[in-house]
């Protein structure tokens, strides 16, 4: 299933260049892929794009010849292009913009970006985010009137796509469908046709962490602390080849925040024990990385890292300098209290960080910090 969903960008962008609107278009390849994984296991095609492509134009002509209020409707469907090899541009990059585009909020642009890009159905999207498919419905309806009058030639912001990414990633897996793998495959994709080394360094930051997927969550379904992991469990392929990217990107000298956070993830990938991490190091990009971003975020994971490179005080010192309603501040501050050798404040914080947390497991965690600092 995949290997068809990889062609839906082409596919769409054949079809917009022969005159459909994105949003007809789009419909219209969803079609041909509901048609694809019925007909492909007992007859494959030798042209598994051509198929697509004139299957979706059929599918097009006939909304258009249903639609009577369509204007040109009988110029459009006379424009059928006889039966052919599909034609090779490939409209990737530009589909990527479009559904990233900055006058979707987030949400709409990743919902856009799942059913456009990675030829995911309504169904599977609604799953993934645990909400009504209906509401998923409504929701890439929207996004594609928003995108509608968008010009497919129009230049986009390649920062924008990267972060739509990156949310999808985040999202890690719910119903069906992986979306950590999804946004893998994706970001895979769009490196393949864009050449941008921030591409390369969201694709090495993904695997990095991806591969520490297994060891993530307790046989309880607890939280497991990236110190406390089993680094055996840990994907040393995916690992490899994260750091293989990242160093290619690096060398073309143009960083950016994705490249420097994957350079913080292959510091920890590289440690084969927590106690032999090179905190040095890893206190040096977060320096890369507040020059680049400036981010309140950064400098709170910034404030950590430096008590682990020059001792908790140093830690409690930084963290002392920022906005103390940070997500995670507390959580911050009692892990490092208790590294100075104060458990009482610890259990202290731990228990009202637990209370601030919005995901559950983190609260679990949290609040079993604090119990086990109360019990000693």
């Amino acid at each position: 299933m995949n290997e068809i969903r990889s062609l839906v960008p082409a596919v769409i962008g054949i079809l917009v260049r022969r005159g459909a609107d994105f949003a007809a278009a789009e419909d219209a390849v969803q079609d041909a892929l509901v048609e694809a994984v019925r007909v492909w296991p007992d007859d494959p095609p030798r042209d598994p794009k051509g198929w697509l492509v004139t299957v979706a134009w059929r599918r097009f002509v006939d909304a258009t010849r249903a639609d009577a209020a369509r204007r040109r409707r009988e110029d459009v469907i006379d424009a059928e292009p006889p039966p052919g090899p599909a034609s090779a541009t490939d409209d990737t990059l530009r589909l990527y913009f479009l559904c990233a585009h900055p006058s979707l909020t987030p949400s709409s642009a990743v919902a856009l970006t799942l059913r456009a890009v990675g030829g995911l159905t309504t169904r599977q999207i609604a799953a993934a985010y645990l909400v009504p498919e209906a509401t998923m419905a409504q929701r890439i309806s929207r996004a594609k009137r928003t995108v509608a009058g968008v010009r497919f030639d129009q230049p986009g912001d390649v920062a924008t796509v990267l972060r739509v990414l990156y949310l999808v990633f985040n999202e890690g897996y719910s119903g069906d469908v992986d979306l950590a793998a999804e946004a893998i495959r994706l970001t895979r994709q769009l490196a393949a046709v864009s050449g941008h080394p921030e591409v390369s360094g969201l694709l090495a930051l993904m695997l990095l962490h991806h591969a520490r997927h297994a060891s993530r969550t307790a046989p309880d379904g607890g939280l497991v602390p990236l110190a406390e992991q089993d680094r055996g469990r840990w994907d040393t392929a995916m690992i490899a080849e994260g750091v293989e990217i990242l160093q290619a990107a690096l060398a073309r000298d143009r960083l950016g925040e994705f490249q420097a956070q994957a350079a913080i993830a292959a510091l920890h990938a590289d440690a084969p024990t927590a106690a032999e991490t090179d905190w040095i190091q890893i206190l040096e990009w977060y320096d890369e990385l507040v020059r680049l971003t400036d981010s309140p975020v950064v400098l709170l994971n910034r404030a950590v890292a430096l008590g682990e490179a020059d001792g908790p005080h140093a830690g409690l010192a930084a963290l002392a300098e920022l906005d103390p309603s940070l997500p995670r501040h507390t959580a911050a501050a009692a892990y490092l209290h208790e590294r100075a050798g104060d458990p009482a404040t610890a259990a202290r914080l731990y228990a009202e960080a637990a209370r601030k947390a919005t995901n559950l497991a983190e609260r679990d965690h949290l609040t079993r910090q604090a119990a086990r600092l109360n019990t000693r």
